[in-house]
């Protein structure tokens, strides 16, 4: 990997700006060093891409998973460079790359509106398209505009392999011209973001797992790779046990795509199989706490696609359900999504609304006929719920903020 004069400088200052920020106690660094390089050369992520054979990942939902597992996947064939802390915006992507530079594989997770231009500049091998749904309209903006953008991105690199769900309308949407797609039926279990055809405005008709556009012909692609109850199928009557440590129908999706992509780039499927399916926790998400007589399971949710998601996977038998809301920028100030989430079937289960806008989540859950108690600290919370499990389902702040105070009670 050949990096210029000014891209040297840059690394270097990248790397003492980290090292001060470590230092000083102020988190990893990752980001400053990243920008920092960024800002001296602002071709340093386009010399960092040279060479490598990169995976990236995006989608409204699963990134970080699925990159975690397709990391684990394309581990069968060698070292490969990754993010270890999820900063899927241009900072965080250069100090992953710039801290693993040398090495020829690479799984970056990718923010979906800045996938065009990461695009543009690490010419990847392969660009797993996830699903994609309402998030902070705010910041992301109206949905069939993310589609259209990221359509003319793909276009622009015919020869990168798309593994795409083929379940997702939108996705479907993005890869459906591009001459080099591999189809997953990675499930898609939120629909209310593409009840019409995103090409022609006609509505989307379902017929069981089939959708088709009932203006154009565009339909649901037949799939490359599919989930058949615990066996993942593929090319050529391929069938592979698929078991996973993470639960929930929605990461048995992304491992299917995981395995695809390593697939593509040339990993052995029985192998990345099982290397997908040791992937535990990524970034605290999944993971269980010992709080006082309570053993909590952290659940993370963004949006009400992935609200959705995260509540089917509740244990019902549960002690309790603390569900923490916060409202701040990285969540998405205007909360009105949450009434797009059902929250009605939590019969049975002592639920908590917890965190900054427990109050908002109360009038949600009143309404939706939830007998419920509102404690807004979620350390409190969980110590409030009946002793034994407990789940906790959190959005980005309250579940960052809850995983720094319980590493400061150890």
């Amino acid at each position: 990997m050949k990096i210029s004069v000014r891209g040297r400088i840059a690394l270097r200052a990248a790397a003492l700006a980290s090292w001060a920020s470590q230092r000083a106690g102020r988190g990893k660094g990752s980001m400053i060093g990243g920008l920092i390089a960024l800002k001296i050369d602002p071709t340093i992520m386009d010399q960092l891409g040279r060479g490598r054979r990169t995976v990236l990942v995006t989608g409204t939902n699963g990134k970080s998973t699925t990159t975690r597992m397709t990391t684990a996947a394309l581990a069968t064939l060698g070292e490969v460079a990754t993010q270890a802390d999820g900063a899927n915006m241009d900072a965080g992507i250069v100090a992953a790359l710039s801290v693993h530079q040398g090495v020829e594989l690479a799984a970056i997770e990718v923010d979906e509106l800045h996938l065009p231009h990461v695009t543009d500049s690490l010419n990847p091998a392969a660009v797993v398209l996830l699903n994609l749904s309402r998030d902070q309209l705010d910041r992301v903006g109206e949905i069939n505009m993310i589609e259209r953008r990221l359509r003319a991105g793909l276009a622009r690199h015919p020869d990168t392999v798309v593994v795409a769900n083929c379940d997702d309308v939108l996705i479907a949407s993005i890869a459906y011209d591009h001459p080099n797609v591999v189809w997953v039926a990675a499930g898609s279990g939120w629909a209310v973001d593409a009840t019409s055809c995103p090409r022609s405005g006609e509505p989307i008709l379902w017929e069981g797992a089939h959708w088709r556009s009932t203006g154009t012909d565009f339909q649901r692609p037949e799939p490359d790779w599919w989930l058949d109850d615990d066996k993942l199928c593929g090319p050529d009557g391929l069938r592979l046990p698929l078991t996973l440590s993470l639960p929930g129908r929605a990461n048995r999706g992304n491992a299917a795509q995981a395995v695809a992509a390593a697939v593509a780039l040339g990993a052995d499927a029985t192998q990345a199989v099982a290397a997908a399916g040791t992937v535990r926790e990524i970034a605290g998400r999944y993971r269980t706490v010992q709080v006082g007589e309570h053993a909590a399971r952290l659940l993370l949710a963004k949006n009400p696609a992935g609200w959705q998601e995260a509540l089917s996977m509740i244990d019902p038998s549960s002690a309790g359900l603390v569900i923490a809301v916060n409202g701040q920028v990285p969540d998405g100030e205007d909360l009105s999504w949450l009434w797009d989430v059902r929250f009605e079937h939590f019969e049975g289960v002592q639920v908590v609304a917890s965190g900054e806008r427990a109050t908002d989540l109360a009038v949600r859950l009143t309404y939706a006929g939830v007998e419920h108690t509102t404690v807004p600290d979620p350390v409190r919370a969980i110590a409030s719920c009946p002793a034994g499990h407990v789940e906790v389902l959190a959005n980005y702040t309250a579940f960052r903020d809850l995983n720094r105070d319980l590493e400061a009670k150890r």
